[in-house]
């Protein structure tokens, strides 16, 4: 993959790589395939004010459902971890993100352990996208995207952006048709160069605001 790739848009992460260019959302090149499909995806506001990518099909009424079965999000595909991101950062994510989506789920629908008729099927994952580096192997894939960013620092390093990519989908337990899908891309803390370790804390804040939209939801 070229240099010119990661410019601007086309290749993975390419639309966060100078300034100016930062895409709230994300691209098609960074869907992962783990939804059942893409097709239809809209750019929306949620109530926290970010922009996602969402579908939901035209009869959809969560009025209509009174349980919902919680499938808990998991690595898609399983990351290896790296010199920046560790085992335990990713266990770590992983264990908070269900912790606080499951959560925020339950405040609206009553968690069920099986279903069927009158209940919704959650299904997530977080996704992998790769980092600014050229050249990475399928096994080096990662679910944190560290861009640089366009501006250099006092000390000579370009600041790193964290990045979060979510994909979910919502399915009828009666008819095991999906009835809402979403991509979300999030954005955590700013790190001073590509040496700085990326911990839980650089990302809770984008797992944050994916539970309070879900209460929020209308």
């Amino acid at each position: 993959m070229s240099a010119s790739k990661w410019l601007c848009g086309g290749a993975l992460a390419a639309a966060m790589m100078m300034a100016g260019c930062t895409s709230q959302t994300a691209s098609t090149e960074q869907y992962s395939g783990f939804l059942s499909s893409y097709d239809d995806l809209q750019e929306v506001k949620t109530s926290t004010g970010k922009t996602v990518l969402r579908w939901t099909a035209p009869n959809f009424n969560p009025k209509n459902y009174s349980g919902l079965l919680y499938q808990p999000v998991k690595f898609y595909p399983q990351p290896k971890p790296s010199e920046q991101i560790s085992d335990q950062t990713l266990t770590s994510l992983l264990q908070y993100t269900n912790d606080q989506l499951s959560q925020a789920m339950a405040s609206r629908l009553p968690l069920t352990t099986s279903a069927g008729p009158g209940t919704l099927i959650f299904r997530g994952a977080i996704t992998g996208v790769d980092t600014a580096t050229e050249g990475l192997k399928p096994y080096e894939v990662i679910p944190i995207a560290l861009v640089v960013a366009g501006t250099m620092t006092a000390t000579g390093h370009r600041d790193q952006n964290t990045e979060l990519f979510l994909e979910g989908e919502f399915i009828d337990g009666a008819t095991n048709q999906p009835v809402a899908r979403v991509v979300r891309k999030g954005f955590g803390k700013t790190l001073d160069n590509d040496e700085q370790q990326v911990t839980l804390d650089d990302l809770k804040a984008i797992v944050n605001d994916m539970a309070k939209d879900i209460r929020l939801y209308p």
